[in-house]
């Protein structure tokens, strides 16, 4: 029996707020259970200067824990993020950039910021999930402001995490389930069914073929859910 009480191919309540930074091009308060990251993607007409003269645009991400997020306080990242953070960030930045035509966005720069208020396990997979709501809220008031012509971004892409907890996979896990886990899995997948991004751990015994299969099916089908709730987000059928 998990923790959560859950069937073990059921999400946590995964909830997508746009629009709920009245101040950012785009953002998205996304809730996967109790874990809640506040997603803002904010434009610039400036380039990195390693990408100047390329013809193309960027995206970026950068992630943070707010110091009470979790159920000790974290100290602020006031200098070098750790490597955990440049981890995550760096994920989420290669996520969000993977079904997005950079060509399209000449000369902007857009940076998607990822700050968790709460963390009870999966904060990075909703942060891409939750990141790629508030990009698309921007490109999509550039093309209202006609400062860029066609839509750049390609497909939907989501997230989302699924371990081995007890001998048995198990979908979206909360902290206490993957604290507790023999293997430890996130999935970043389009809509298409295409990878993006597949990290996974053994904790203890190593896994079998058998055991990654049934986890990427089981996200595969996670992923569906999660892209749905981002559509019903947007508006769109």
């Amino acid at each position: 029996m998990r923790n959560s009480k859950r069937d073990n191919n059921c999400l946590r309540d995964i909830e997508l707020i746009p629009n709920f930074n009245p101040y950012a091009e785009g953002s998205c308060l996304v809730k996967y259970g109790n874990t809640h990251v506040i997603c803002t993607a904010s434009v610039e007409e400036k380039l990195p200067t390693w990408l100047k003269g390329q013809n193309q645009g960027w995206i970026t991400a950068e992630y943070a824990m707010l110091p009470r997020s979790a159920q000790t306080r974290i100290p602020r990242e006031s200098k070098k993020p750790s490597g955990r953070t440049q981890e995550i960030q760096r994920l989420i930045g290669r996520s969000l950039r993977s079904v997005v035509d950079l060509n399209l966005l000449k000369d902007i720069s857009i940076c998607v910021d990822c700050d968790v208020i709460q963390a009870d396990g999966g904060t990075r997979v909703a942060s891409i999930t939750g990141g790629f709501v508030a990009l698309y809220l921007a490109i999509q008031k550039l093309i209202s402001e006609k400062r860029i012509k066609n839509n750049p971004i390609k497909e939907f892409v989501a997230a989302v995490s699924c371990d081995i907890y007890n001998g048995e996979a198990i979908l979206d896990v909360d902290y206490e389930e993957d604290s507790n886990s023999q293997v430890d899995m996130n999935f970043v997948m389009t809509e298409s069914g295409k990878f993006v991004e597949i990290q996974g751990t053994a904790e203890g015994e190593p896994f079998d073929e058998s055991q990654l299969q049934e986890m990427l099916s089981l996200s595969k089908e996670g992923i569906k859910q999660i892209i749905l709730k981002q559509k019903q987000a947007l508006g769109i059928k």
